[in-house]
C-alpha cells in the first residue's frame, strides 16, 4: 500500500466526547458533530466512536450521510444539517433521519413522503431552522408565521425542534452571539403563542460550548419548556478553536481552560520516505526550480502530494517531521510527492516515518499550524486530506 495515511485514535474520540458532555451538563446534551466525513476523520470510524462516548445523536450534511451514519449506528439520532434535497424525502422517512427544514417545499415534501409511507399525525420530527444573522440558510423571523400551518393537527409532521447557527461563537467579546439569542428568544415566544410546542432547542457549535455558553443556552430553552442540544464538531476531534481576539489569560472562560489541558488530538496524518538522494549546489529542485540549492545537500522524497491535500503552495515555506526533527519543504509540492531538506538530520533512510500533523519525538506539527501557513481554518485542513489517503484507527 502507499505509504500516505491517517491515523484516528478513536478512543481519544471517546474521551472527548465524554469530556465536552461534562461541559455541557447539567445544562445541555450533545450532538457529535460527524458531517463531511467526519471533518475528514473517517464517519466509519468516528461515529461510532462517538456514540460509544454517550452521543445519543449525530450531525451529517445530507441524507446521503446520513444513510451511512444510520448503517453504523442504528440506534441513534441522525440530524441531517443541510436539509433534503428535493426528490429526498421518502428516504429520510425509510432510513429514520431527522432533516432541518426551512422552506415550505422541503415540509410539503416532506409531509407528502410520510403520508405516503402511512405515518401517523405528529409522528416524523422536523427541526425547524431560524435565520437569526448568518443569513445562509434558516427562515427568517418575519416569515416564520407561514410555516406554522404545516404543523397543524393531523399532520404527519412534528415540530421536535428549533435550531439556528451561532456564526460568532469564536468572537471573544460574545456581542453577535448575545444578538442572536435575543432573535431566537422572540422567536421561541411566537412559536409557543401559535401553540406550538418543540423538545428541543438546537443551538451551539464548538467555539459556543468552550466559551461557557451552555448555560445561558439552556436557560434560554429552560424558559421555554425546552431542552438544549449543542452540537460540538473540531473539539469533538481535540483541536481548541482560535477565539478573535484571543482571550486574555486572566479572562478566558473555565471551560476553555479546561479543554486545552483535557482534549486530546484524534488525527495524526503520515507518509514515509521513498528515498534519499544527495545533490550539489546549484541543483535545481522540483517543477519550475523554484527551489535550488545553494551547497551540497541531502533530500527526501516523500510519498505525500496535493492530491492527498497537502497544499501546493506550502513549497519552499513549511516542514514535515523526520526522525523527530523539523525537514523543510523544498521545491514544489508536486501531486503525489514532495521534498524535504534532510541535510542537517542525520540517518535518514527509505522507509523512515514523516509526520505532517501530529506529533514526534519532542516535535508537533497541528492542523492551525497548516491552517496559518495557508490563510484557512484547521476545518479546511481536515477535510481536504484526500479520500485516497487510508484512514486507520489505532
Amino acid at each position: 500500500m502507499r505509504p500516505c495515511w491517517v491515523e484516528i485514535r478513536t478512543r481519544a474520540l471517546e474521551e472527548n466526547m465524554r469530556f465536552l458532555a461534562s461541559l455541557a451538563a447539567p445544562h445541555a446534551e450533545l450532538l457529535a458533530m460527524v458531517k463531511a466525513n467526519a471533518y475528514g476523520h473517517s464517519l466509519a470510524l468516528c461515529a461510532p466512536a462517538a456514540v460509544r462516548g454517550g452521543a445519543g445523536w449525530l450531525g451529517v450534511t445530507s441524507v446521503e450521510e446520513g444513510i451511512a451514519a444510520r448503517a453504523l449506528c442504528p440506534d441513534t439520532r441522525v440530524l441531517i444539517m443541510s436539509g433534503i434535497a428535493r426528490g429526498q424525502a421518502a428516504a429520510a422517512i425509510q432510513f429514520e433521519l431527522t432533516p432541518i427544514a426551512w422552506e415550505l417545499w422541503q415540509l410539503d415534501e416532506l409531509e407528502s413522503a410520510a403520508r405516503a409511507a402511512g405515518a401517523a399525525p405528529g409522528s416524523f420530527p422536523v427541526h425547524l431552522e431560524i435565520d437569526t444573522g448568518m443569513s445562509r440558510q434558516g427562515v427568517l423571523p418575519g416569515e416564520i408565521s407561514s410555516i406554522f400551518s404545516r404543523f397543524a393537527p393531523g399532520s404527519p409532521l412534528r415540530l421536535e425542534g428549533v435550531m439556528t447557527h451561532l456564526y460568532a461563537a469564536d468572537e471573544a467579546d460574545g456581542q453577535a452571539t448575545h444578538e442572536q439569542l435575543a432573535r431566537l428568544d422572540n422567536v421561541l415566544s411566537r412559536i409557543s403563542a401559535a401553540g406550538l410546542f418543540a423538545e428541543w432547542l438546537n443551538v451551539g457549535n464548538s467555539p459556543a460550548l468552550l466559551a461557557g455558553q451552555a448555560q445561558p443556552i439552556g436557560e434560554l430553552a429552560a424558559r421555554h419548556g425546552m431542552k438544549a442540544l449543542l452540537r460540538p464538531g473540531l473539539a469533538l476531534f481535540g483541536v481548541v478553536p482560535e477565539f478573535d481576539p484571543a482571550f486574555d489569560v486572566e479572562v478566558e472562560p473555565p471551560s476553555l481552560s479546561r479543554a486545552r489541558a483535557a482534549l486530546k488530538p484524534v488525527l495524526t496524518w503520515k507518509s514515509a520516505v521513498v528515498g534519499v538522494r544527495s545533490v550539489p549546489a546549484g541543483a535545481s529542485v522540483g517543477y519550475n526550480g523554484t527551489f535550488v540549492a545553494t551547497e551540497p545537500m541531502r533530500l527526501a522524497l516523500i510519498a505525500v502530494g496535493y492530491a492527498d491535500g497537502l497544499v501546493r503552495s506550502l513549497g519552499n515555506r513549511f516542514h514535515l517531521l523526520v526522525r523527530g526533527q523539523r525537514a523543510p519543504l523544498v521545491g514544489r509540492v508536486s501531486m503525489d510527492q514532495s521534498v524535504v531538506d534532510v541535510t542537517d538530520i542525520p540517518g535518514v533512510v527509505a522507509g523512515d516515518e514523516v509526520v505532517l500533523i501530529g506529533k514526534q519525538g519532542d516535535e508537533t506539527i497541528s492542523s492551525h499550524d497548516h491552517a496559518r501557513a495557508t490563510g484557512t481554518i484547521p476545518w479546511e485542513v481536515f477535510t481536504r486530506i484526500g479520500p485516497r489517503v487510508a484512514r486507520t484507527a489505532v
